[in-house]
């Protein structure tokens, strides 16, 4: 048996809709740049300071679908300017805050849902409070 190497998520893959518009979504909500040039239906985009996974998205003709098999935290230290802000940029809000609940549930422009998680308090994606 061979011996096991080291992994690690290596990229986020997105399927998308409206390819333009999500790139332009994810880059600015992230502050994340292109890998490499985009093609007309791929693009990997990165943490320029190498602190994030990556995000790829990929365009899909048929757009979203019923069930999602994966979604972004984005974590923030400032949840409440962060929604304004990913909202001025294109989301929308698909749960917004509760009582007893650290996250608001935002879709980005092709209607995938992400959680802006109140991470006032995390390091390394632990509570310490």
């Amino acid at each position: 048996m061979a011996a096991s190497g080291t992994v690690w998520v290596g990229s986020i893959v997105v399927d998308c809709k409206d390819f333009d518009r999500m790139l332009a979504f994810w880059s600015a909500a992230l502050g994340y740049v292109a890998r490499e040039p985009p093609t007309d239906d791929w693009v990997v985009l990165t943490d320029p300071r190498r602190a994030g996974p990556n995000i790829s998205l990929q365009k899909d003709p048929q757009g979203r679908r019923d069930v999602y098999w994966y979604h972004l935290d984005l974590y923030s230290t400032a949840p409440e300017a962060d929604v304004a802000r990913l909202i001025d940029l294109g989301a929308t809000v698909v749960q917004p805050a509760r009582a007893g609940f650290d996250y608001v549930t935002l879709a980005d422009p092709d209607g995938n849902p992400f959680d802006v998680v109140d991470a006032r308090g995390y390091r390394f994606g632990q509570r310490t409070d």
